[in-house]
């Protein structure tokens, strides 16, 4: 009688999903196990580079690669689809098309989405900015409005945490004196859990590009031409043709209904090994996962967390097949980049301070080597290095 193959199923293909597919099938397997990644979309997103895309400097191929592409030659199988249900007591997925799979291990690294229902019209009228798609969507209306060619594009960006400020400074490079971007943040200052080397250094990028910042400033609600907003009791109805959400991450309620331990944000208690609270056979990661490392400290939800949890995550489901000790996840902070504008950046980490073109490059090649595939890395790479010499001959 042969020995059944080990199924070991990941949902989500982010960082941490994609990153933990890769890293088990290089792994030294005695009887490799069969692996499958699903995600919703066709096309993985390198997140912290999509910004590039409004401006042109990069094309789509290059921060979103098919899976297909990247996973081949891996053995791991990829299935394009909607997670509908995932029944823990069965150790099994449904998908929406009708798809079951079972499993010996899985991942949870779905990730979170932009919730649009804490505000009045925010679902109707405003665009978020998290995905491939939320990226097309925007483009088109920036290039209606555009095309319109109005005396002044009114552009509103709600949040000025990462996301909002690198945005921000993008489009402000993007629509120059054509547009007026209003930045949004309801706290007292922008970028609250940044570096001040970092927080600085954007504050005089926005203020170079005319960007106005109002902050302490609450979204009473957003129209199909206006936004209310409340300043000091003050409240004003400002016209706007674009509003911009970047604001919060929710856990999918697919995740959310399962019977498992959650904090208040329905993000899923895991152990510093990443595995479930009493489901030792499901890990975590990401954005969905309430995390905190080998010395107790809650660690951030971020791409860079997700990036460096996808090699534990891997190594201690190989662990646990292999009776091997599974290692705690320590946490390492490498620092902070962020993209200001067409050829400006901000860097702080490992001793180092940087702004200006100089952190642009340096960001740029720290992200070409986290690219997720080697033939990735050198397709992209070789294009950044041909890409000026074509564009000057042409």
């Amino acid at each position: 009688m042969t020995q059944q193959t080990t199924k070991i199923c990941i949902l989500g293909g982010g960082f941490g999903g994609l990153y933990t597919a890769l890293r088990l099938s290089q792994l030294p397997w005695e009887s490799k196990p069969e692996i499958i990644l699903v995600d919703q979309s066709d096309r993985f997103i390198f997140s912290p580079l999509l910004y590039e895309l409004l401006t042109g400097e990069l094309q789509t191929w290059e921060i979103a690669p098919p899976y297909q592409e990247l996973l081949k030659n891996t053995g791991v199988r990829f299935c394009q689809g909607v997670v509908s249900k995932i029944d823990i007591r069965k150790q099994q997925v449904n998908l929406e098309h009708g798809t079951e799979i079972n499993y010996d291990k899985l991942v949870l690294a779905l990730g979170g989405e932009t919730p649009l229902d804490f505000v009045p019209g925010a679902a109707t009228y405003a665009y978020p900015f998290r995905n491939i798609t939320d990226v097309y969507r925007l483009e088109e209306r920036l290039r209606v409005l555009e095309e319109s060619n109005p005396e002044k594009m009114r552009l509103a960006i709600v949040g000025a945490g990462y996301s909002g400020v690198e945005l921000a400074c993008k489009l402000a490079d993007r629509i120059g004196e054509k547009g007026r971007l209003r930045l949004i943040e309801i706290g007292d200052q922008i970028l609250r859990t940044s570096p001040e080397f970092n927080r600085q250094a954007a504050k005089k990028a926005l203020d170079a590009k005319g960007v106005f910042i109002d902050l302490e400033t609450k979204v009473i609600s957003i129209d199909q031409n206006t936004i209310t907003l409340e300043y000091k009791n003050q409240v004003d109805e400002i016209p706007v043709d674009l509003v911009i959400w970047t604001v919060g991450t929710r856990v999918s309620p697919v995740v959310k209904n399962l019977l498992l331990k959650q904090n208040q944000r329905g993000q899923i208690s895991i152990t510093p090994t990443l595995q479930v609270l009493e489901h030792p056979e499901i890990f975590a990661l990401g954005d969905l996962a309430d995390c905190r490392d080998a010395e107790g400290q809650q660690v951030p939800a971020t791409a860079q967390v997700a990036f460096q949890q996808a090699d534990y995550a891997a190594w201690n489901i190989w662990a646990a097949l292999s009776d091997r000790p599974l290692l705690p996840f320590r946490y390492q902070q490498l620092g902070e980049m962020m993209a200001l504008g067409i050829d400006n950046a901000t860097l702080t980490g490992l001793g180092i301070q940087l702004d200006g073109s100089f952190a642009y490059v340096a960001r740029r090649l720290a992200y070409l080597y986290r690219l997720p595939t080697f033939d990735h890395q050198l397709k992209v790479g070789f294009n950044w290095l041909t890409r000026p010499i074509l564009d000057l001959l042409s």
